[in-house]
């Protein structure tokens, strides 16, 4: 019997093979495996960052392990909103916003969640948001009081803004900037959130300037921001209207 060579071209391409069907063959075994966990976990992700737009975090004792719980106690209802039209959904937090949102681009009308909770007793409105920053998709929610004109809170996330500049959506010294600012002016007009280098309001004290400071070095980041903001909010407008009647 012939020795096996092993510094032979042919050996090589055998080993090489082999090595791609069995690595390919695990990385699918372990993905199959996991999938049920990777998608409870985005679920849960999911339902976190709402209730982050509500203010409610770690410090108010929710954690990954209670977060379906909490939100499925404080989060009231659940509904999707297409136009006028508002739908009960409990899974409307999984619709996909990037896609939905893509919709109105060629003219048709997204399908967006809103969820309703209660803080001591008074409804608050949570609508999701998404645009793009600087270098990619950002994204989040935005709550609002029940006369659809002041903030509660936000959350913001983002795929890949800078470190230190722009990734600073995500900070609560910028998104504690938007509780209660309000998304009209005085006479009644939209005239949405601007992240303004001009603001001259650095502890946040006017809350009906239409604007929060800007994060140092993140001007596009910031102005994708407030666009998000508007485009979100006129998503969800002609919904609102049919609540103020």
């Amino acid at each position: 019997m012939s020795k096996l060579n092993v510094n032979s071209s042919g050996y090589t391409v055998i080993f090489s093979v082999l090595m791609v069907v069995i690595v390919g063959f695990l990385l699918s075994f372990f993905s199959d495996i996991t999938a049920e966990t990777r998608k409870a976990n985005g679920e849960i992700k999911l339902q976190l960052d709402v209730l982050a737009a509500l203010n409610i975090g770690e410090a108010q004792g929710v954690t990954r392990a209670n977060a379906v719980e909490k939100f499925k106690s404080i989060i009231k209802e659940q509904y999707v909103i297409e136009g006028e039209k508002a739908t009960p959904d409990d899974k409307a937090y999984l619709l996909n916003i990037k896609r939905e949102l893509d919709k109105a681009k060629t003219g048709g009308t997204p399908r967006l969640p809103l969820f309703v909770a209660e803080v001591e007793g008074k409804k608050k409105y949570i609508m999701a948001l998404r645009g793009v920053g600087l270098w990619d998709a950002i994204w989040g929610y935005m709550t609002l009081n029940d006369d659809f004109k002041t903030v509660y809170g936000v959350y913001f996330d983002h795929k890949a803004e800078t470190p230190g500049l722009g990734a600073n959506i995500t900070q609560a010294y910028f998104v504690d900037d938007f509780k209660d600012e309000s998304l009209f002016d005085k006479s009644g007009n939209f005239k949405g959130i601007a992240v303004s280098k001009s603001n001259n309001d650095p502890d946040n004290v006017r809350k009906e300037d239409n604007a929060v400071d800007a994060l140092s070095g993140a001007t596009i980041t910031g102005n994708g921001l407030a666009t998000m903001i508007e485009k979100g909010y006129k998503a969800y407008q002609p919904y609102f209207e049919t609540l103020k009647k």
